[in-house]
């Protein structure tokens, strides 16, 4: 499981160390693609479609949405090979969709990772703190309602 928030720095090559910790986890193959809000997921290739099936649901009928989904992320996503030293190239593409500089935050979600600016990231983690507890009530909401998280 990752959990944790960690910083690195990316070279002018793209080139970024992964965390320590969540190298042990990812194996040596992973897939890096395009997520929400201007990140990037890192996610081992075990659980790629997992992920995708947490999306899209298992639908026989590849409705719009769906369609969408696969474009955004699938369209943007590469397998990486990193180095013995956990080092690995960001593609160009991906770097500036999630306006990457040089400092950049890894934030370990369960069975993902994103890759945040680290002036988005403070931003994001402000925002997420301010509505914490109304989140956590709309939540438990559904819950009560018969839904899951």
């Amino acid at each position: 499981m990752f959990l944790g928030t960690y910083t690195g720095k990316l070279s002018p090559k793209r080139r970024v160390a992964m965390p320590s910790s969540f190298r042990k986890i990812l194996g040596e193959n992973f897939i890096v693609a395009k997520w929400y809000e201007r990140c990037l997921v890192i996610i081992g290739r075990d659980n790629w479609k997992a992920l995708l099936e947490k999306l899209t649901g298992k639908v026989e009928l590849i409705t719009r949405p769906v369609r969408d989904t696969d474009r955004f992320i699938l369209g943007s996503a590469y397998e990486v090979k990193p180095d013995p030293q956990g080092r690995f190239i960001i593609p160009e593409v991906l770097k500036d969709y999630a306006q990457l500089t040089d400092e950049i935050v890894f934030v370990g979600l369960g069975e993902r990772i994103e890759v945040w600016n680290k002036h988005e990231w403070h931003k994001k983690e402000k925002e997420v703190q301010e509505q914490a507890s109304a989140m956590i009530e709309e939540l438990a909401k559904d819950i009560r309602k018969g839904g899951k998280l």
